[in-house]
């Protein structure tokens, strides 16, 4: 399977020829050209999402904004319709109350953080798999502590009840050996999970406009199930427009 994290980045109007509208073509012929066959998508606002669903006629794409009213931008899972099924989604928020749409902890910014859970049936692996897209807090390093704690509880939970092949994947906000990336640490992470992106340099380049150091914070985190044949970058540009301010990353896995 080929599965990608993108961090499509909030279309906000003040990116200039970096704004979405300027980098569409460039995400659809990358799409097109790659036919992943799960993307994990942070940072999709609502009429992007509407856009996704459009442009992806393939795909059946989901996810819900991080808002009490389900609105703002949303943890969104792209299946593509050929290659899997998707069995059970269902989107928490990052809190004490993690079915209380649009709440978070009490350290952290005005920002809801959610992590999108799927359940999909993969057709070239002949068996269901269980992906968890998120992206944790932008400014306080103990929600995306409490966050990723969290996450990891719910996917030892899912595991307990009924276990499959997973994966993690999102932006983390935190770059590697970052005290708040601990739990996935060391010799014994939660499910086995290993970082199959490792190897990899920056993620996060912020169109090299200097506001904002160049580093690494997109993560993809695999249980032992998992052989990676393969991680790279997506490091499309054209005349100064990228895909993202994130690089996407895609992995090739097999069982």
């Amino acid at each position: 399977m080929k599965i990608v994290t993108f961090n499509i980045r909030g279309d906000f109007g003040i990116d200039g020829a970096n704004n979405f509208d300027c980098r569409k073509p460039l995400i659809l012929r990358r799409l097109a050209a790659e036919q992943p066959d799960i993307i994990g998508f942070q940072e999709v606002m609502p009429h992007v999402q509407r856009w996704l669903r459009q442009s992806l006629p393939g795909y059946t794409v989901v996810g819900c904004g991080r808002t009490a009213d389900y609105a703002d931008e949303a943890m969104t899972l792209a299946i593509r319709n050929d290659a899997a099924e998707l069995l059970g989604l269902d989107v928490f928020w990052l809190s004490p109350e993690p079915y209380r749409p649009g709440s978070r902890y009490a350290h952290q910014s005005e920002c809801p953080r959610t992590c999108a859970a799927a359940i999909v049936n993969a057709a070239k692996l002949g068996r269901p798999v269980r992906v968890y897209n998120t992206h944790l807090d932008h400014l306080d390093a103990e929600a995306r502590l409490l966050g990723l704690r969290q996450i990891l509880r719910r996917m030892e939970a899912d595991a307990a009840r009924l276990p499959m092949p997973a994966v993690l994947m999102g932006d983390f906000n935190a770059t590697p050996g970052s005290p708040e990336l601990a739990p996935l640490a060391g010799e014994d992470p939660p499910l086995g999970l290993r970082d199959l992106t490792a190897q990899l340099p920056l993620t996060f380049h912020n169109f090299y406009r200097g506001q904002e150091p160049c580093c690494k914070i997109d993560y993809l985190f695999a249980t032992p199930q998992w052989k990676s044949a393969g991680v790279c970058r997506w490091m499309d540009e054209e005349n100064g427009v990228y895909l993202s301010d994130h690089y996407p990353i895609c992995a090739r896995l097999t069982l």
